[in-house]
């Protein structure tokens, strides 16, 4: 399911958002530069600026995932070993090269920075892919890698959970047509902590247009919802509408869960809770927290009974006035106007409003309890939370699918490693059915289909689900099979990857006893949602056509030999009937069984 939660906002017009800024007069000032938005600032010592674009992991496609990463290396790279205090980031709606120095070599990072985005080097991009992806094999995944791809699916903001796919493919000309498109002098806002504009400043970038923040979608049915996550963490994530009460509401989330479930439970160490945008009118709230195995269960209900008394209302005013207070703090600063740059800058590049310091304090001094207990019941009816556990439909959640709804019909292949795994491939997409459910994917959502020269194909719906099409480990997946793929899947989902080695191409295990949670060579199989180990136990395909046609196939052999005994009886020939009675016998324990492995009472073609 990947229903839009909300609408896009509209296209904006970074002049007319810059001149919104006039009401922080006295406090940053603003300007253009080689039509740049700019704003400053003063503030003693070296100068630090930051050149921000309204692009980021949110715009890519699963394909194209790690292009703007890319771009941000690539017009880095002539730096090289300078002495400057520099970097960039990539972040979800926005890429940011900053630096901090000199006068001097402010400017000249700036000026190198836009003259590489207009003429990228090109000759360092595989280098540059390749740096990329030994990158993201040191980060390695936290506990909240994942949450991202729950609630988004393999889409938008759900990509900053995947891998950057882009780095296996993309080309020079798609590299220098996303750097052409979006990072352009109006999709930019530049900043810096100084009294005035530098000197020499040579910002030439080509004219292009204020991409808006992209359009959130959703892969949960359902909220709030709960999947099992990793032993000794707890994640909670939502998505709540900015404002300055849910802000406050997460310094209270934290701290409630703090003084809950470490102070008095003693059940976790780690204990808090966490605000970010996530674009113009919305943002993430995340809580976390730790425990030992032997502590997890009590650390849910902990946690659940701390969100469950901030519903209620049942909040003190001391709880409130420490977290404004912590808030209030903020604007207690020398050189405030600098210290508000960043933000100021992401605000106008999003479209979200900017406030004063002076408005900002009155809107934290107005937030009350009621408030308080709205932004909590916002909070947790939009809720993802990932116990490390059991399950928490008691706490009223719904378990986030981890299946899909329905499969296609198709031509059958079994598992050559487990007779209770079947792939499906169909004329519309590919199902793999398995004891615990089936899992789908269309060729018209799929996000990314993964080639090999071996014939390996590798599908992910714009959902999350995932399925690893292997020949060497489902029977009868010939050539011809493979190529139904391959014309079904639009060009441009397919990233062809090298070929693998031929100890890496895997082989069908030697047959064990299925384990009594995941089929076996599962993994290798499909990873579902993300993770194979995410499965419910084994249950069928229990349909209620399924449970009709067992108990026609469990009452019909009664009734048969009531008649073949009658018939003896009466001295009537029965051969003829009892050889057609067993044979519908025999039909109707076939369609009970291809009813519980794929949800079809007969072998698809």
């Amino acid at each position: 399911m990947t229903t839009h939660e909300h609408p896009p906002a509209p296209e904006l017009d970074a002049l007319d958002a810059l001149d919104a800024l006039d009401a922080l007069d006295g406090i940053v000032r603003h300007t253009t530069v080689d039509g740049i938005p700019t704003l400053f600032a003063p503030r003693p010592g070296e100068i630090t600026a930051g050149l921000a674009f309204r692009v980021g992991h949110a715009d890519e496609t699963l394909p194209t995932a790690g292009i703007t990463h890319l771009v941000e290396h690539l017009a880095l790279f002539h730096l090289g070993l300078s002495d400057l205090h520099y970097n960039g980031a990539t972040a979800s709606t926005y890429t940011l090269f900053h630096v901090t120095g000199d006068e001097t070599e402010v400017v000249t990072y700036l000026n190198s920075v836009c003259a590489a985005l207009h003429d990228l080097p090109m000759d360092r991009l595989e280098t540059e892919k390749e740096i990329l992806r030994t990158e993201a094999g040191s980060r390695g995944q936290g506990p909240m890698s994942s949450m991202p791809l729950w609630r988004y699916g393999a889409q938008g903001y759900g990509l900053s959970s995947v891998d950057e796919l882009g780095t296996r493919s993309l080309t020079a000309d798609q590299v220098r047509h996303w750097a052409d498109t979006r990072f352009t002098r109006d999709n930019a806002v530049l900043f810096l902590t100084a009294d005035r504009v530098p000197d020499g400043l040579d910002l030439t970038l080509p004219a292009g247009h204020r991409f808006p923040t992209p359009a959130p979608s959703s892969a949960l049915p359902v909220t709030p919802a709960y999947l099992r996550g990793e032993d000794g963490h707890l994640v909670f994530t939502s998505v709540v509408r900015r404002s300055t009460a849910a802000a406050v509401f997460a310094e209270v989330l934290g701290r409630a869960l703090f003084q809950d479930l470490r102070q008095k439970g003693g059940y976790s160490y780690s204990a808090e809770a966490d605000y970010s945008s996530r674009d113009a009118d919305f943002a993430t709230l995340t809580a976390y927290a730790d425990a030992l195995p032997q502590k997890q269960d009590a650390a849910v209900g902990g946690f659940v009974d701390a969100f469950a008394r901030l519903r209620a209302g049942r909040i003190e005013q001391a709880e409130l006035d420490s977290a404004r207070g912590k808030l209030l703090k903020r604007y207690d600063v020398p050189d405030l106007g600098a210290a508000l740059l960043p933000s100021y800058a992401l605000s106008l590049l999003t479209g979200h409003r900017s406030l004063t310091p002076e408005q900002h304090r009155d809107e934290l001094r107005a937030v009350g309890i009621d408030d308080l207990r709205e932004a909590a019941r916002e909070a947790w009816d939009g809720g993802l939370l990932q116990v490390p556990a059991r399950g928490a439909e008691w706490a009223g959640l719904t378990p986030a699918p981890r299946f899909s709804p329905s499969g296609v019909s198709g031509t059958l292949h079994p598992s050559l490693e487990d007779d209770d795994v079947t792939l499906i491939i169909g004329a519309v997409g590919v199902t793999l059915s398995t004891p615990g459910g089936l899992v789908t994917v269309r060729y018209d959502a799929c996000a990314a289909m993964t080639t090999r020269p071996d014939g390996a194909r590798c599908l992910t719906g714009l959902d999350g689900f995932r399925i690893a099409v292997e020949p060497t480990l489902f029977g009868d997946v010939t050539a011809e099979r493979i190529a139904v793929l391959d014309k079904a899947v639009p060009a441009a989902a397919v990233v062809p990857l090298p070929a693998r080695p031929a100890e890496e191409i895997p082989q069908p295990r030697e047959r064990t006893a299925p384990d009594a949670r995941t089929p076996a060579g599962g993994r290798k199989q499909t990873e579902g949602r993300k993770r194979s180990e995410d499965r419910e136990p084994a249950a069928g395909r229990v349909t209620g056509h399924f449970v009709l046609v067992t108990a026609l196939a469990t009452l019909w052999p009664v009734l048969l030999v009531a008649l073949v005994v009658n018939g003896i009886k009466d001295s009537s020939p029965m051969g003829l009937a009892a050889i057609a009675g067993c044979a519908l016998e025999f039909l109707l324990i076939r369609a009970a069984r291809n009813l519980y492995r794929t949800g079809q009472p007969t072998t698809p073609q």
